[in-house]
């Protein structure tokens, strides 16, 4: 057998170590090993229950691999580079404590095109776990925040103009909605992850008396996964996750891009504390958004990890190919920088202060309440369309006088139209704007609680997968 082929009984000749080295995947398999020692614990477990090993030797194998998980939590694992991946590391190192041939039978029924499949699946589980906390941390913030401004009016954007006045805790529900949304996708992606493809082999399964169902129990998954050539050849989990992933970061964006906005001079809405922000190497004035900054830049960086994955799968016959080695590096890299975005956006929210009187002042200019007039004049019969153009002249004639519509008399909207109301002047107070929208999901103050009340009850509830 070549030295250095480890499955080499079908060669004469050694790798070449550029080779080696090129299809090596020790440094991303550092993510999956205790999940690989968790398959092979259970598989252990499995082949002595159903008699293919001996009882013996599967207590041998359990205790081992055991101490091969310790090692690997504390960091005293001898990771070996010349072995091409961590299910060939895991077994030499299980060779050395228990010897040889009884480390050479765990291997039985199996493949590692189906052993790289379960430890993924077992991957994501344990770290979409993660994520769904960080995503609830994230909501909570925004939650606190938003209880705090239920009272703060700003004016709410479209085409980044102002458009109509709203409470900032509504603002601030907004983007706690979409978060909300990405921890639903996590769930709906753990309930695909949590099939056990173990025991389908190389493609076709195994000719041993093996017991899939009692692997998957072992592992705590949902059941076994029904077709063996699609087990090995699927990574429509990995896609889902990553359009999670990208599909959050573009929320995270959204937001980071308002927060850089908002701290501007020009804007002024919000005082992002000193520990989340940067100064400059020449001017000494600068206060720079940068972590806002990098979570928006991270977010093109995790839309290629999904592109990446989604290009290397898209020409694969069945089944297994080496092309699926490149699947693990971009999703390590997409849930390792949305994982890192969460947990930093999470901690930003609470350290940002909003300027009340600013955004309040805001409110002021743009003309914010002028749909206020018009829907005036629709609850006095007038039309919308033909409500829209008078008000719409309104606006142009307190733009060339250089008035706002606080400025103008009754007697002064009658002019435009006599259908104006002797409370038509109160539709344009920006309060009683705001708390006219009592339709449900709008800004009005008891609207607003009820959602706070809503979400924060929602985060209460335990995560089922």
């Amino acid at each position: 057998m070549a030295a250095n082929k480890p499955w080499g009984g079908r060669f004469s000749q050694a790798t070449d170590q550029v080779v080696e080295t090129f299809t090596s995947s020790i440094e991303g398999d550092r993510n999956i090993a205790v999940d690989d020692v968790e398959g092979s614990i259970a598989h252990a477990r499995m082949l002595a229950e159903c008699g293919i090993i001996s009882e013996e030797d599967g207590e041998q194998m359990v205790l081992g691999l055991q101490k091969i998980r310790v090692e690997l939590e504390d960091g005293s694992f001898p990771w070996d580079a010349r072995l091409e991946d961590v299910h060939m590391n895991v077994e030499r190192r299980l060779a050395a404590l228990i010897g040889d041939a009884t480390a050479g039978r765990l291997h039985t029924a199996r493949s590692r095109n189906d052993q790289v499949a379960l430890d993924v699946r077992l991957f994501l589980r344990r770290r979409l776990g993660e994520i769904t906390e960080l995503l609830a941390r994230l909501e909570r913030a925004l939650l606190d925040q938003a209880r705090q401004h239920v009272d703060t009016l700003m004016p709410g954007y479209t085409h980044l103009q102002r458009g109509q006045p709203v409470r900032l805790a509504h603002h601030l529900l907004a983007y706690r909605e979409m978060f909300a949304r990405d921890r639903g996708r996590v769930r709906d992606a753990l309930s695909r992850c949590s099939a056990s493809p173990l025991g389908s082999g190389a493609l076709a399964g195994t000719p041993h008396p093996v017991n899939r169902a009692r692997v998957a129990a072992l592992l705590g998954l949902n059941g076994v996964t029904p077709n063996s050539m699609d087990a090995v050849a699927d990574r429509d989990h990995l896609l889902e996750v990553m359009s999670a992933s990208a599909i959050s970061m573009v929320h995270l964006s959204r937001l980071a891009e308002e927060l850089v906005l908002f701290s501007t001079a020009e804007f002024g809405f919000i005082e992002i504390a000193d520990a989340f922000t940067t100064g400059s190497s020449m001017m000494p004035q600068k206060k720079n958004p940068d972590v806002a900054e990098l979570v928006r830049g991270k977010t093109g960086r995790v839309i290629g990890d999904l592109v990446a994955l989604l290009v290397t799968l898209k020409a694969l016959p069945m089944t297994y190919n080496r092309d699926l080695q490149e699947d693990k590096p971009p999703l390590y890299d997409s849930l390792a920088t949305w994982s890192a975005c969460l947990e930093v956006t999470a901690r930003m929210i609470p350290a940002i202060t909003f300027k009340k009187e600013r955004l309040r002042q805001a409110l002021d200019q743009g003309f914010v309440t002028a749909t206020e007039l018009a829907d005036h004049l629709v609850t006095r019969g007038v039309p919308f369309r033909d409500a829209h153009g008078v008000v719409g002249r309104i606006v142009a004639h307190c733009v060339a006088e250089q008035k706002v519509l606080a400025d103008l008399s009754l007697a002064e909207l009658r002019r435009f139209h006599p259908q104006f109301g002797d409370d038509a002047l109160e539709w344009i107070e920006v309060e009683r704007a705001v708390e006219r929208r009592q339709v449900p999901g709008g800004p009005a103050k008891a609207r607003v609680l009820e959602a706070l009340a809503l979400a924060e009850a929602e985060l209460k509830e335990p995560v089922h997968e």
